[in-house]
């Protein structure tokens, strides 16, 4: 049966007015100011409230991370009920520091069990270290023959990285931009940041130098430091997409990151929010000693690119930060729209822009701000 949702607020994530949309096997047939019921029909009015895509988490741990402080330090799976709570419907999950005792084939079935359950998720292979740690051979094959694969992750600047050179990240991003090519994907290096003075140099050096397109390369975590920061403008004014991480370490409170690179120059259209949910986090007390552990939230997307909005941002270029710029950095099409031919991912905020009602490929996960979705364990 086809979904018809009446008198909805739309913003794709531009503000397009009271519209009705059409949906169909997961995906949005139409966008109309009227449709005309149907017996055939279900009928959802929105009774006009502000419906938005769904939102993006393009870097989650959802088989968990962490260890850093021992075994008991390592954090569990996410379950999807959290993430729809949230408002996001699509993920894209990765290994952390650790590919010891967490597994990409464990990242593959999570996702996969992800979908099963409701919700689209993706990955990234690879890890911290630039040694493979693949399910194929190699990132290229991989790009090319495993659905979920949407790119690698490697990490620079970081005392936990392998202080990869110039030329083996080059040899690792043309595995990824050729692969991505034959297997009709952008392809992504997906780059993790740490503290180190280094920032991103090597990234604007392969770029400038080596001539390679900045749209296959991601750093994230740019919000770490105020000087990282202020290097990814530069990346971003060369037309390179930036990510300010939501739950992990930063500087300062991600919205107040954003509005200073946009201050600096910086376009709204490549900026980027991901929450680094379900790492493991020190907790410390005033002293700044360590006192316990504690996971990463998962769900500030929403709250940060609401704020951006209560700063001064158009409620569209809030949201294009969690919508549609993440779908553009990763190449998913059918992401980060409400138009016709994208899939029917939305969320749905009344008055005072809380989360009310979320769908996720068509279904209803949440209703009147209650998780109606189980997950497979929880099932009746």
């Amino acid at each position: 049966m086809m979904l018809l949702i009446k008198n909805a607020q739309v913003f794709d994530p531009e503000e397009r007015g009271l519209k009705d949309i059409l949906v169909a096997a997961g995906r949005i047939i139409a966008v109309e100011g009227r449709i005309d019921p149907h017996p055939l029909f279900q009928i959802w009015d929105a009774e006009g409230k502000t419906v938005t895509p769904g939102f993006i988490d393009q870097h989650i741990h959802i088989i968990g991370a962490g260890g850093k402080r021992g075994f008991a330090s390592m954090t569990p799976e996410i379950p999807m009920t959290e993430l729809i709570a949230c408002g996001t419907t699509t993920v894209v999950g990765l290994l952390g520091t650790d590919a010891s005792t967490r597994s990409i084939h464990t990242l593959y079935a999570k996702c996969k069990a992800l979908d099963a359950e409701g919700i689209t998720a993706y990955m990234y292979t690879g890890y911290f270290g630039l040694e493979p740690k693949h399910i194929l051979d190699n990132v290229q094959d991989e790009m090319i023959f495993i659905d979920k694969v949407l790119g690698c992750k490697i990490a620079i600047s970081d005392v936990r990285s392998s202080y990869p050179t110039d030329l083996e990240l080059l040899r690792v991003l043309r595995q990824v931009r050729v692969g991505g090519m034959i297997g009709n994907k952008k392809g992504i290096m997906h780059i993790h940041l740490g503290a180190l003075e280094a920032k991103i140099d090597s990234l604007i050096r392969i770029v400038k130098d080596h001539g390679f397109p900045i749209a296959n390369i991601s750093p994230t975590h740019m919000g770490r430091t105020k000087d990282l920061l202020e290097q990814g403008v530069t990346f971003a004014k060369m037309g390179g997409m930036i990510d300010i991480s939501t739950g992990g370490t930063n500087y300062t409170e991600p919205c107040e990151a954003i509005m200073h690179a946009l201050d600096l120059g910086a376009s709204i259209d490549k900026i980027t929010l991901s929450s680094d949910g379900y790492t493991c986090l020190d907790r410390k007390d005033e002293n700044g000693k360590v006192i316990g552990i504690r996971k990463a939230p998962f769900d500030q997307n929403i709250v940060q690119a609401l704020k951006l909005a209560q700063n001064g941002l158009s409620l569209t270029d809030a949201l294009k930060t969690v919508t549609l710029n993440p779908a553009t950095n990763l190449g998913l099409e059918g992401k980060g729209r409400i138009t016709a031919g994208a899939d029917a991912d939305f969320c749905c905020f009344d008055e005072g822009l809380n989360l009310t009602d979320v769908f996720a490929r068509g279904k209803k996960m949440m209703s009147e701000g209650k998780v109606t979705a189980a997950n497979s364990f929880d099932a009746p």
